[in-house]
This record gives structure tokens, C-alpha cells and sequence, in this order.
């Protein structure tokens, strides 16, 4: 059930509560009929989630569901329509001198169309008034329970009682797997094509296991090549082929055979070596008939394939097969109080009983109990809760596919109605797809799956619906973004959500469906070979898509496309062939979001005035689109727009008329111009009309013309502003002026942000000062900061005191050439001028591209001398009082990851840093050939990694250190009192210079560790290409 029905009907009746007493609807007459259709949808409210419930198990309720949301469908799609007919209406009324009678001021003609309009409208309300009725008296109806009274947790509530946390992997069986398989790779990775597989049911943690394996450095640094393809059960050859083309970095263009694709990867991987993994496969034929040709060329060669059928296996050849037993009852329990945030076993012992009976309700399958966890962790933490939850008929509802009974379907029915339909929308990505955070929260608010909250933006609680997911473990996040603004869908989650949307979703070539399965139809993601979208025609009957989507290949659409599809609310056309947007698009009046990002467009139509409930636009990359209609400020309604890396000169005036606004991406300024329509770019001043301004990215900043008043651009009355970025254009070979300089600075000086801002981007700034707002003063609430290509500053603003600090990126300041207590800003002169703890909450550092920088400090020479010389005591008294260590707790107290990068004159790192920041996981350092040394880092506690630091001499005093990584250091001699190093990683130039001390490593770890544990030593291979 791809949209859920208590939610569709809530929608409906509170656009209905909106609108009836607008003059827009009073001017059609159609009230009395609207206030039936809303009593009528209240009174069958109250039943819908007893009905949605059963219709999981009876055929005939469910087909009474299926029967009233295609009610409600219409519905939503009626008062869509009266809304904008009644609006063109009234606009025309208004706009005539006399508005004594309906149709004053008009022409004759448009008196008639209006009359036919409100009969046309008055009918389709009328008719769908009589088919509810008819659907109300149905004798199912009579058999529901009212369960409004039900109470479900709010979003609110539930982010309250969870945090979001990383996967965890518990017991040791996951560990001895890993490290046998890795072993088995090792052992056979001279042959010519070795097929190992891990087998085990859905859910079980296959994936899981062959990350570890993939993911292990020691065969990083043992194949030519690295690559992991998802296998989806209904493949297409050339996506397979072209994923791991591009996952070794081989160019590939879309119309090439499949032929044409094998050759090319024959020829990348000839005489070398590769580690392959196939994860999830289904069919023995992409290996056997598709992979197993072209890589015979290589050399040597390991593929590991995950799959749930040994046959498959079998098929494939496999030397060596793991298969992945379920989890036991007690490791089962131990995964499932961790899943739910909990650290001590112990403040939920009394619950192990009940814990373990529902651990064996999920069948010991890991992602089951992962999900269980969390719903479990939204209740109160009793047995007579818990036992609730064991007593849930949804365990053994018989109709559903065995791999999605029980934990995983119950996880999803514990949701609230509106989280429902916002994960079982996530289909529209295809299997194991990267989804990007942005993109999947603006697409829930264009379908109206958003509630609406007093002031607070769709946007936001859209983002907290994304977050509650991950949360729910229902969403994966992944890779290495620091705010998880990337996620997955595990195969048996989507799995899921595809057979609940069996009826509403369609996924693969449209040319394959027929018309019995295409009138229910709402949303499709066009995967197809051809290079052509091509969707059948149904006769007479309309196709109501809401949602067009294709998997990102450079497609053509047909002629017809725009007047086919009259009810989509999102429309995304992004990087296809299309060069012509039509002007019957004006016609498409329920879309809220056209993406025509990537695409070859030229030019807009005016008639994209006509899309009054347009939110968002997408004009991304368009690189032959270089001017916009003057109808884009007709879209009253809009939300976002979207022009970031489209080189536009000619913009039209009054941006500012757009209310609604609150996300504007590459928004270029200008100095205005003398026309009265357009203009090369929009002024500053235009941003003190939009109130609710969320992101805002603005480009050629050093267009605008600066301001005398103190706050022209009313950015500090932006209550909703989350993200700014600041850029100007790239310098080219002319120099800036002075005066540029000056102009520049004074601009950036008007643009206070508001205290709500929580990402600052800066970019290009090529003043001399940073702008004075750029403190804890004005950015109290900022949790990422990035600084690019600042490069006349010659001092750093100070950070040291944001608060709420987590990310920090410094890239191609090259003018700094020192960095000392002014960065940290709580020091007067020699002394420090407040007790305050400097960064906080600083979680990531990374400083990069900075050619001229020689000296990092966080206190004054003469402060640090005086600390030394009176062995960590204060260098001062004050008031006759011993004054605190300045070694005491005071710096970078959650330092977790430290990157310095192509930085060639830093000679040496503070020593502040070993002493203070106690949580310094990873310190990465690459291309810092005047450093000598890296040593009393006393609390890093993951790696080290050096390369390319000519200058190193050495590395000591870490005692907690586990792995090192080193390449093209020549000169490092000395690599000492490394006690807790487990294993040593070294490029291939490193062999003879390790050996001064490689052997003095070994014997230490062998004292401390004893025989039986050597320290690993391992060959580093950098350029290997692997993800």
C-alpha cells in the first residue's frame, strides 16, 4: 500500500479545512458540496487503520482499501483543481476596474468559460460525494472498528527517547568468519580466478561479513584492483558492466554494446590482479556467461560472492563456500540492548527473559533484531510493554512472504502513519542506491507526505522524518559524511516496501506493462537498456502518475510525455536527453517538482507561469541555459530553486515577490541593469523579502554593491536560515584590486547571519579580513564551517570559542603562515582571557592546500616556555590563588579525526595537541616535507598515516596507536615506543629505510604481547584502485 490511506485522507481534509472559506472557492460555488466530501472523509477516517490492517489478510478488505484510495486519490487531485481554477478565476476578476457580479470586467467569452468551469468542477465534487456514499454503505464498512482513538508516538517523542547510532557487531563469530575468509583470499590470491561465497538467509548478515572481508587492509594492499558490484535480482548486463567499469576508473559511453563493455574490461584488468566482490547474487549467469570471459585476462584473481541459494553457488564453481549460522539466542539479546542505545547490560537485566523470547520471535536473523530494537526502544522499558510487543498478531501474519513476517513487518506497522509512507516512497531509488538526504526530503514534500507544524518549514520536519528512520534502523547510513546525509535500504527492507507498493510502484521498462496493472499506477522508476522512455497507452483511460523517476542514464523522452501525465507532483527529468522543454508543460497544474538538472535545455517557456502549485525547481548544470523567463516570478508557491553551476546572464526582476521561497542554490548577483524585466543577476536587497529562507547559496558575490545601512539584506531576521554559502568567483590571471578587495569585504560585512545558522561554506573570498561577525557571537549555533580558497587572509578568524562546532575544513588559505592563539580566540596577549574550553565539540579538522604555512600553535611562545619550565603548573597567580594548569582540560576535548594535507613548510605539530585532546582517533598526514617529527601524541588511538613527508625523521610516543601507514618518507629513521601497534603498513620504497627499526618494533610488541602474537607487518599499495 504505497501511500497509506489514514494519511491520504488526513491530507485531504486538512487542504479542505484550508480552503473552503477561501474567496478562490466561494467563487466557484462549491462549498456546501466541499463541507460533504470533508464530513464524508471524517466519518470513514476513524476506520481506515483497522481496515489497512486486515486488508493485509482479506482479500475483500482489501480490495475496499484499494476502492477508497482511489477515492481519495481523486480527491486530492478535485480540490487541487478547484483550488488553481477558482485562483485563475479570481485573479481575472481582480484584475478588472468593476467586481460588482461573478463576471464583471470580463469578455463575454471568459463569463461562459468560467460558468462551464464551476459546472465542470461542481460535478466532479457531486460525483465523488455519491461514489464515497457508495463506499460508506458497502458491507465491509460495517465490519471495521473505529480506531481513532489509538494513540501513535510522535516523530518528536521518538527522537527524544533515540539517538542515531553507528551498525554494531556483536560476538565473536562475525570476527573468526572475517578473519578465516580473509585468510583464504590470502592464501589462494595467486590463482587465476578463485570463487569463494558466504550463503545464508535474507537478513543474516552476509553483506555485513563481506564488507569486513573487502574492507581489511591487508588485501588492499595485495590486488591491482578493487571492486564491489550489487547484483539486483533483475539485472540488466550493461548496468553490471558499466558499475564495475567505473568502479575501476575505465571510461565507458552509454551506447556501447555489451560486447564493446567486455572488451574494454578485459582489456583494464589484463596481466593483473583483482579482488571482485558480486554481492547479493540471484543468478550463476553473471559470472558464467558475463564476467567470467573478460576476466580471464587478468593475472590472478579472488571473487567473493554473497548470496541466500547454494545452487548458486554450485553454478558458480565455488572453491570455498562460509555459509553464516543464525545468532544464538544470548548473542541475539546482547545485539539487541545495544541496538537500543543501551551501555550496560544491566539497567535492562530484568527484561532478559522477555528479550530472548522476542530474539527467537525474529529467528536469530541480525537485521531483525536490529529493527525490533528500536521499536522497542521507543517504549517504556517494562515486561508488560515488551510482552505487548511478543503478543502482536503481525508475528505470524500468513499471506506475507516468509522473509518479510514477523520483526521486520512489525517494525514497519509500529510506524506512524506518516513515517509510513515517507519509507515506502525510498523504492523510488533503485536496490543498494546511494540516497542522498536533500533530494529524498523534497521529494516527500512535493507528494504532501509532510505534516505541517506551526512555525516550523515542511523542510525541517521532513529531515526529522529522515532521521527518525535511521534512527528506527529502517534507513542505513553510509560512507564516511559526517551528518549520515547519505543512506541505503537493506534488500529486505526494500524488499518490503516493493510488495506493500505492489499495486501503486513500478520498477524496470515501462514498454513491459500492461493495462490492468498500469490504472492504479502512481509512481515508476524507469530502469531500462534502450535509449528511449517509451510508456503504453492505456485507450481512454488517464494515467495518474505522481511520480516520474529514471535511473540515471542519458534517456530520450518521447513527443507526447508532457501531455500524458496530468497529476504528477514530482518530475524528474535530471540528465536526460532533452533539449526542448514544451509550452503544454503549463498544463501540468498539480506538479510541485520539476528536476531538469543535467539537461540540455536552452530555454524555459513562459507557460511554466502556469504551475502555480510548482515548490521547487531544478535548473542545475544546465550548461545551455543562460537566461530565465520572466514568468518564474509568477510561481508564488515556490519553495526552491535551484540554479548552482548553470551559467546564467540574464535573470528577471522582483525574485523577491516569492514568499515562499526558503532554498535558493547558486542565486547569482548582479549590479542590476536598466531594463525594466531582467537584469545579469539578482540584487542583495531582493533577500530582505524572503522570510523563510532555509539555504541559501549565492554566487559572484563580488557583483553586489555594498550598503550603508546596518542590515540591508535582513539576513539576521531569517528565523528558518540553516545553511549559508558565501562565493565569489574564482580568480583568474588579473589580480584583484584594492578596491575590489575593499568592495568585497564591506559586502561580506552586511551579511550577518542569524544566530540559527548551523552550516557556514565561504568560497573565493579574496578580502584581506575576514568579516568581524565571524565569532562565537554570531555563530553560536554553527556545527560545520568551511573555509575555500581564502587566499589573501593572512590571519584565521577565531573559531576556538563556536559552542556547537563539529566540522572544521581549511582549504588553499595560502597566504597563512602562521596559525597560533588568535585561531583558538580566548587569548589577550600572553595570557588566556577565559576559562572556556577551545572547540568544544570540534569532531573533525581537516586543513588542506596550504603552500605557505610554517607555524601551528594554540598559546604564545612565551606562555608555553613558563608551562615547561614550572612543570604543568600555571605560569601566574591571580589573587593570591594557584591559578589552573594551563595544561588542564581546555582544548579540543572531542577531537576525533585530524587531516593535514599538502601542507609542504609546517615544520612541526603543537604540543597542545598530545596533551588535550584526549578522544584523537586518526591523525592523517600527506605532502609535509618540512615536518620532522610526529611524536607524544599520548591518547591517539587509531592510525597514523604519513605519506609523502620527505622531511620525517621521526615517530614516537604513541603509546595507544594500533596501526601505522607509511609511504615516501625516506628519511625516517627513528619509529619508537609504538606499544600498543598492531599492524605496520609500508609502501614498497620503504624497505630499506624500515629496517633500521622495523625489527626494534617487533621485539618490543613480542615483550609486550609475547610470542604468539607478532606484529603485523604488510606491504602498502597506494595506487591500488579500491572503494
Amino acid at each position: 500500500m504505497a501511500t497509506i490511506l489514514d494519511s491520504l485522507i488526513g491530507s485531504c481534509v486538512n487542504k479542505l479545512q484550508g480552503i473552503i472559506t477561501e474567496e478562490a472557492i466561494l467563487i466557484l460555488g462549491v462549498e456546501e458540496e466541499l463541507r460533504k466530501l470533508q464530513n464524508r472523509m471524517k466519518q470513514i477516517q476513524c476506520f481506515i487503520s483497522d481496515a489497512e490492517r486486515r486488508g493485509m489478510e482479506d482479500s475483500a478488505v482489501h480490495n475496499w482499501v484499494s476502492w477508497l484510495k482511489d477515492a481519495m486519490y481523486d480527491a486530492d487531485d478535485i480540490i487541487d483543481l478547484a483550488s488553481f481554477e477558482g485562483s485563475k478565476i479570481l485573479n481575472g476578476h481582480s484584475s478588472s476596474p468593476r467586481k460588482t457580479t461573478a463576471c464583471s470586467g470580463l469578455s463575454l467569452l471568459s463569463c461562459f468559460s468560467n460558468i462551464r468551469v464551476r459546472h465542470e468542477i461542481g460535478d466532479k465534487i457531486r460525483s465523488l460525494n455519491r461514489k464515497l456514499e457508495e463506499i460508506a454503505k458497502d458491507k465491509i464498512f460495517a465490519t471495521l472498528e473505529n480506531t481513532q482513538s489509538s494513540h501513535k508516538v510522535s516523530t518528536s517523542e521518538l527522537r527524544k527517547s533515540c539517538q542515531i547510532v553507528e551498525p554494531n557487531l556483536v560476538g565473536k563469530e562475525i570476527l573468526h568468519a572475517s578473519r578465516k575468509l580473509v585468510s583464504q583470499v590470502l592464501t589462494h590470491k595467486e590463482k587465476k580466478a578463485y570463487k569463494l561465497a558466504i550463503v545464508g538467509t535474507g537478513g543474516i548478515g552476509k553483506t555485513t561479513l563481506a564488507q569486513k572481508v573487502f574492507n581489511d587492509q591487508k588485501l588492499k594492499g595485495s590486488f591491482n584492483k578493487h571492486a564491489w558490484i550489487c547484483v539486483s535480482q533483475d539485472y540488466s548486463p550493461a548496468s553490471i558492466l558499466g558499475q564495475l567499469l567505473r568502479t575501476i576508473e575505465v571510461e565507458h559511453r552509454q551506447e556501447e554494446s555489451i560486447g564493446e563493455l567486455q572488451s574494454k574490461l578485459e582489456s583494464a584488468i589484463k596481466d593483473k590482479s583483482f579482488f571482485l566482490v558480486l554481492d547479493d547474487l540471484w543468478q550463476s549467469d553473471v559470472w558464467t556467461n558475463l564476467l567470467r570471459i573478460p576476466l580471464h585476462a587478468a593475472a590472478t584473481g579472488i571473487i567473493l560472492i554473497t548470496t541466500r541459494q547454494d545452487t548458486v553457488a554450485r553454478e558458480i564453481g565455488v572453491e570455498e563456500a562460509h555459509r553464516i549460522d543464525l545468532m544464538s539466542p544470548a548473542v541475539g539479546w546482547e545485539l539487541l540492548w545495544k541496538s537500543m542505545n543501551i551501555q550496560d547490560e544491566k539497567k535492562v537485566q530484568n527484561l532478559r527473559d522477555v528479550g530472548i523470547e522476542i530474539v527467537q520471535k525474529c529467528g536469530g536473523l541480525p537485521l531483525a533484531i536490529k529493527v525490533i530494537a528500536r521499536v522497542l526502544a521507543s517504549k517504556d522499558k517494562t515486561e508488560n510493554e515488551w510482552k505487548k510487543i511478543l503478543a502482536k498478531n503481525v508475528w505470524s501474519m500468513a499471506k506475507l512472504p516468509k522473509e518479510i513476517r514477523g520483526a521486520l513487518y512489525l517494525s514497519y506497522d509500529d510506524l506512524p502513519e506518516h513515517l509510513k509512507q515517507c519509507f515506502l516512497y525510498c523504492i523510488v531509488y533503485p536496490e543498494d542506491w546511494t540516497i542522498r538526504r536533500d533530494e529524498l526530503i523534497r521529494m516527500w514534500v512535493a507528494e504532501g507526505f509532510v505534516e505541517v507544524h506551526t512555525d516550523q518549514l515542511l523542510e525541517d520536519t521532513a529531515e526529522e522524518y529522515y532521521y527518525e528512520l535511521i534512527s528506527r534502523n529502517l534507513l542505513q547510513p553510509v560512507g564516511s559524511y559526517f551528518d549520515q546525509s547519505r543512506c541505503k535500504m537493506h534488500d529486505l527492507l526494500r524488499q518490503l516496501a516493493c510488495y506493500l507498493s505492489r499495486e501503486e510502484c513500478y520498477i524496470g521498462d515501462p514498454t513491459s506493462l500492461v493495462d490492468n496493472n498500469m490504472c492504479k499506477l502512481r509512481r515508476i522508476l524507469v530502469i531500462t537498456e534502450k535509449d528511449m522512455v517509451v510508456i503504453p497507452s492505456m485507450g481512454k483511460e488517464e494515467i495518474k502518475l505522481r511520480t516520474f523517476r529514471t535511473q540515471q542514464n542519458p534517456l530520450g523522452i518521447e513527443n507526447t510525455f508532457f501531455m500524458r501525465f496530468m497529476y504528477l507532483r514530482v518530475l524528474d527529468l535530471s540528465d536526460l536527453l532533452v533539449e526542448k522543454i514544451p509550452d503544454c508543460i503549463g498544463h501540468l497544474i498539480h506538479l510541485r517538482l520539476l528536476d531538469l538538472d543535467g539537461t540540455s535545455i536552452s530555454c524555459l517557456p513562459e507557460s511554466i507561469g502556469a504551475l502555480k502549485n510548482l515548490q521547487m525547481l531544478h535548473l542545475q548544470r544546465c550548461e545551455s541555459l543562460h537566461s530565465l523567463p520572466t514568468a518564474i516570478t509568477q510561481l508564488y508557491n515556490l519553495r526552491r530553486l535551484a540554479l548552482g553551476g548553470t551559467p546564467l546572464n540574464q535573470v528577471p526582476k522582483g525574485i523577491g515577490s516569492l514568499k515562499f521561497l526558503n532554498d535558493l542554490e547558486g542565486f547569482p548577483i548582479g549590479g542590476g541593469s536598466d531594463n525594466t524585466k531582467m537584469q545579469d543577476g539578482w540584487k542583495l536587497e531582493e533577500l530582505a523579502h524572503l522570510p523563510q529562507l532555509r539555504r541559501l547559496d549565492m554566487i559572484k558575490l563580488e557583483r553586489g554593491t555594498p550598503c550603508s545601512c546596518t542590515d540591508p539584506f535582513m539576513l539576521t531576521e531569517k528565523k528558518h536560515l540553516k545553511v549559508l554559502n558565501l562565493r565569489c568567483t574564482e580568480q583568474t590571471n588579473e589580480s584583484y584590486s584594492e578596491e575590489n578587495a575593499r568592495n568585497v569585504e564591506e559586502i561580506f560585512e552586511k551579511l550577518t547571519p542569524p544566530h540559527n545558522l548551523e552550516e557556514l561554506v565561504i568560497v573565493n573570498f579574496f578580502g584581506c579580513r575576514f568579516p568581524t561577525w565571524h565569532g562565537a557571537a554570531h555563530l553560536s549555533s554553527v556545527k560545520y564551517l568551511k573555509l575555500i580558497d581564502c587566499i589573501f587572509c593572512v590571519h584565521l578568524p577565531p573559531m576556538g570559542q563556536l559552542p556547537n562546532l563539529k566540522y572544521l575544513r581549511i582549504y588553499g588559505a595560502s597566504a597563512i603562515t602562521k596559525i597560533g592563539p588568535e585561531f583558538v580566540g580566548c587569548w589577550e596577549g600572553n595570557l588566556r582571557s577565559t576559562e572556556a574550553v577551545a572547540f568544544p565539540k570540534l569532531e573533525w579538522l581537516i586543513i588542506e592546500d596550504m603552500p605557505n604555512w610554517e607555524e601551528w600553535s594554540f598559546v604564545e611562545e612565551e606562555e608555553e616556555e613558563a608551562a615547561v619550565a614550572e612543570d604543568g603548573t600555571a605560569a601566574s597567580k591571580q589573587k593570591g590563588e594557584e591559578a589552573p594548569s594551563p595544561w588542564s582540560s581546555w582544548l579540543l576535548p572531542c577531537l576525533t579525526r585530524l587531516e593535514l594535507l599538502d601542507c609542504p613548510k609546517l615544520r612541526g605539530l603543537p604540543p597542545q595537541l598530545g596533551q588535550q585532546a584526549t578522544n584523537l582517533k586518526d591523525l592523517l598526514i600527506s605532502d609535509a616535507s618540512c615536518l620532522k617529527t610526529v611524536e607524544d601524541l599520548r591518547f591517539l588511538s587509531g592510525y597514523l598515516q604519513v605519506e609523502a613527508c620527505e622531511g620525517l625523521e621521526r615517530v614516537s610516543n604513541l603509546p595507544q596507536v594500533r596501526e601505522l601507514f607509511v609511504n615516501r618518507c625516506p628519511n625516517l629513521r627513528h619509529v619508537e615506543e609504538l606499544g600498543g601497534l598492531e599492524q605496520l603498513w609500508l609502501d614498497e620504497g620503504m624497505q630499506e629505510i624500515s629496517s633500521l627499526w622495523v625489527p626494534g618494533l617487533q621485539e618490543k610488541h613480542r615483550q609486550l604481547h609475547g610470542d604468539e602474537h607478532e606484529l603485523e607487518v604488510n606491504e602498502w599499495l597506494l595506487r591500488a584502485n579500491y572503494f
